[in-house]
């Protein structure tokens, strides 16, 4: 993938037990827990919200549970696709397991090549960029103030800025 070697793999194993099947490829062709990449599922993102980390807790999730168990740690590198919660009274444990909800079908199916790019964009930039991009692609934009916007630009050692009046068309009637 894009000059690199690599190995891509589904375990075959439950889930909650994958981390035996990934534990034996991971020494086999990895030198340290950042060279592993690990696409799960999510329960605290939205339904089809792809988001990258690196490292972390297990948040519950018996399959990373037994990734961290079986590698003696949990810095590998995360591609999280967004499941949402279950509705009251559902198992999570039978939630992630039954297929998706029809009005959430569609995301997940862009989930799938979103989580595509994102490996893809692992590769090619590297995790630390892919994951800025990744993780900034999805954040709204800042709303805008009830009073207008006070646009801020760099400007030599000072820094600079621009006021309200100059951020305004064609307004030159206040003074800021």
């Amino acid at each position: 993938m894009e000059g690199r070697g690599v190995v891509l793999a589904k375990p075959q194993t439950f889930m909650n037990l994958s981390g035996t099947a990934v534990a034996a490829l991971f020494r086999k062709h990895c030198g340290e827990p950042g060279d592993l990449v690990v696409v799960h599922d999510d329960l605290d993102l939205p339904p089809g919200t792809v988001r990258l980390k690196r490292g972390g807790g297990t948040a519950g999730h018996n399959g990373l549970r037994s990734l961290k168990e079986q590698l003696g740690n949990a810095d590998f590198l995360r591609i999280r696709v967004g499941v949402g919660r279950p509705p009251p009274g559902v198992d999570p444990a039978d939630y992630v397991l039954a297929p998706p909800a029809p009005e959430d079908r569609e995301a997940f199916e862009e989930a799938v090549g979103a989580a595509c790019e994102a490996a893809l964009d692992i590769a090619r930039l590297g995790f630390d960029k892919a994951m800025t991009r990744r993780n900034q692609k999805a954040r709204k934009p800042p709303t805008e103030s009830p009073g207008g916007n006070i646009l801020l630009a760099p400007g030599g050692k000072t820094g600079g800025s621009i006021s309200r009046k100059e951020a305004r068309p064609h307004d030159d009637s206040e003074e800021v």
